[in-house]
């Protein structure tokens, strides 16, 4: 007879998401086990950026410290053409930028990020964190929920919150849909810094062309250098591995400017990551069972928010408990009011400035880039909507 294990709050997947919904949800004084289906608790990518609407979620989780002693603030945000080699624009993240937003803008290796709110769930007793889970079904039973682990374990809870990443189980009791794959590929990784002559150390560079891009800048303390490169393949096969491979990469980028061709060889080419979101839902809620990051609203990565977005909906999880008491289904009904328009604003938003970064169209590009090249770097109102969330925005320059 399978044994059923009752808990409070059960988090489904341990990674960036899970882990913050984890210490938001304890905050409020409610044990939670989170259920990772690896052996372990671990990151897999590179580097990555987290902007002031991520920063002040993690200083109110109180990881921020943790996080900031191997990240890396740099200078500007720089947008460079591929092809010409020449620079369009930047966005100066200085003083002006601290000052209007309370928080810089830094980089970090993702999994010192995933160490740091690892260490903090580890050490709080209210976070129980389990392995080799994997979750294969979530029910809602009207007063309680269920999930059902490959290893036969049974779980009912107060509630359940799905952090199951792109290819979510739990998102399928909401929608049937399927993921959209957008003929991008993504090869990346880190190497260190004094094996790669010309590395930038105080910015983020972004190399633009027509339907690619390339992506530069320090992590760990400016010990590693993280480089991606992004590219549409004209190959593309539904249901297929053998489109976007190496040779595809050598032979897009072979039109580029030096500096870049030279970046391109030292690029990890041991995996590719296809790039895939879904249609933004409306719905990330039912009974006693909720959404969370990636699960929810799978995004591009053009606006370097998907980290963002699941730990801004961490810390709303939490505040909706903390003033709907025990009353959890309109805890959940207030977070997927809050959180669903603007993940879904930011999941649009990334696929336009995919588009404009990508465009092959010429009357685009010149339109682009005369727009850009009349922007100053201390211009911030592009972004305020995303930047801001959480913290007064200071209109001082």
């Amino acid at each position: 007879m399978t044994k059923t294990n009752n808990i409070p709050f059960m988090v489904i997947g341990g990674g960036i998401g899970g882990l913050a919904a984890a210490l938001s949800i304890a905050k409020t004084g409610r044990p939670v086990q989170v259920l990772e289906q690896a052996p372990e608790f671990a990151e897999v990518g590179a580097g990555l950026q987290l902007a002031p609407n991520a920063l002040a979620v993690l200083d109110k989780l109180g990881v921020l410290g943790t996080v900031m002693e191997k990240a890396v603030a740099p200078r500007r945000l720089v947008l460079m053409d591929a092809i010409t080699g020449q620079e369009m624009t930047a966005l100066d993240l200085g003083g002006a930028f601290l000052r209007r937003y309370g928080y810089p803008y830094i980089v970090t290796h993702r999994s010192d990020l995933l160490d740091a709110l690892l260490a903090a769930c580890r050490s709080h007793d209210l976070i129980t964190l389990l392995n080799n889970k994997e979750a294969l079904s979530v029910e809602d039973l009207g007063d309680r929920a269920r999930v059902s682990c490959r290893d036969g374990s049974v779980y009912t809870a107060d509630a359940v919150i799905g952090a199951d990443g792109l290819w979510s189980r739990t998102r399928k009791l909401f929608v049937e849909d399927k993921a959209v794959c957008s003929h991008y590929v993504a090869y990346r990784g880190t190497i260190p810094i004094s094996e790669i002559p010309e590395a930038n150390l105080d910015d983020v560079v972004c190399w633009i062309g027509p339907n690619l891009h390339l992506v530069q800048y320090p992590v760990r303390r400016k010990e590693l250098y993280n480089q991606v490169v992004v590219f549409r393949s004209y190959q593309y096969k539904e249901d297929s591995d053998d489109w976007g491979t190496t040779a595809e990469l050598d032979e897009r980028f072979s039109v580029c400017c030096p500096s870049v061709l030279n970046a391109v060889s030292f690029i990890h080419r041991q995996r590719r990551w296809p790039l895939y979101d879904r249609q933004p839902i409306h719905t990330w809620t039912e009974g006693r069972i909720a959404l969370l990051g990636d699960s929810g609203h799978p995004m591009l990565q053009y606006l370097a928010q998907g980290a963002c977005q699941a730990l801004e909906d961490a810390f709303v999880l939490g505040e909706k408990l903390e003033a709907h008491g025990s009353q959890i289904q309109q805890a959940f009904m207030a977070y997927q009011q809050e959180r669903a328009p603007r993940a879904a604003k930011v999941q649009q938003t990334a696929r336009v400035f995919g588009d404009i970064l990508h465009t092959e169209d010429n009357t685009a590009i010149l339109l682009r880039n005369a727009i850009l090249s009349q922007r100053k770097t201390d211009d911030y109102s592009v972004v305020d909507w995303l930047y801001g969330k959480f913290v007064p925005i200071n209109q001082e320059r």
